[in-house]
């Protein structure tokens, strides 16, 4: 078994990745403290909002190493480290994949059944489990592949071409035959990728019938506004996997793979607080409050 893991390529790679990070948990905790401020915005969208904003925070708890690993030029990481990493980043990309989903849900609820609504998305009890049932299966996952890849073996020095511990390509790193703990990859992709996308996709169909047989113009565009924002994010989301696959498939730099994490990380804050007009309502709102010269009568 190896000691440590060492990072192979350009350490500004590092750099554009962690600058959106941190611009990005800066952003979510501002939507989190707005909506949780806003009594307004108490509603399942709005909560699911809040865990979605939740989770890009603590997307950022992977990024202390790329830090040290830009300013320090420390390029070696403990195995233990390094898996822990894996399974936190992997953990984190599960929970946003079936966040997403059951946001996709709601909106279908919303939309398809609204009478209904009240009933099937209280705050507090069905929306809170749809919330947690999307954490727990994001948390427990990713762990037969983290275990599978701990036990491989490797090199007193395993090199790895990434700027963190991605799990395809600490396998790639190993030592010994590395086809069941691929297989077991492409599985667990196949969960977290195309069955949420499945879903979400199969949700929008509904919705898209559902306002096609609206006969209002002012209703068919309200329900157009309230998805739109979550289809857009949902579409970089999946965007920046298809650049990471691509990215692999094709033996690209390592900044194509950088790259789309990194214009996923800047564009969704965005889009929620620049395309919902109550989030930036409520941040407005809020940025007034703490400036007491703004409040005063000229």
């Amino acid at each position: 078994t190896g000691t440590q893991i060492g990072h192979i390529g350009d350490s500004s790679s590092s750099f554009p990745s962690f600058s959106s990070s941190c611009s990005m948990s800066s952003s979510y905790q501002l939507i989190l403290v707005a909506v949780v401020r806003e009594p307004g915005l108490h509603k399942p969208m709005y909560f699911f909002l809040i865990n979605l904003s939740a989770l890009d925070i603590l997307f950022t708890m992977t990024v202390p190493k790329m830090l040290s690993l830009l300013w320090l030029g420390d390029q070696f990481f403990s195995f233990p480290a390094c898996f822990l990493q894996i399974y936190l980043f992997h953990s984190f990309s599960c929970s946003e994949a079936f966040i997403l989903v059951v946001m996709a849900y709601d909106h279908y609820v919303a939309i398809c059944c609204p009478l209904r609504y009240p009933a099937l998305m209280t705050p507090h009890t069905n929306a809170a489990i749809l919330a947690a049932c999307a954490w727990l299966t994001a948390l427990l996952l990713p762990i037969p592949a983290v275990v599978q890849t701990s036990h491989l073996a490797f090199d007193n020095t395993a090199h790895i071409y990434h700027c963190f511990c991605d799990h395809l390509a600490v396998v790639q790193a190993s030592c010994s035959d590395t086809t069941p703990q691929t297989f077991m990859g492409f599985c667990i992709t196949m969960v977290v990728s195309f069955l949420p996308l499945l879903l979400v996709l199969l949700s929008y169909a509904h919705i898209l019938a559902s306002v096609l047989r609206i006969s209002s113009q002012e209703g068919s565009s309200r329900a157009f506004s309230t998805c739109s924002s979550h289809l857009l994010v949902v579409g970089t989301y999946y965007s920046s996997i298809a650049t990471a696959y691509g990215a692999y498939r094709a033996d690209l730099p390592l900044d194509v793979h950088v790259m789309g994490n990194v214009v996923y990380a800047i564009l969704t804050p965005l889009i929620y607080t620049l395309r919902n007009k109550d989030v930036k309502a409520a941040i407005t709102r809020m940025a007034c409050s703490r400036d007491p010269g703004h409040s005063r009568d000229p």
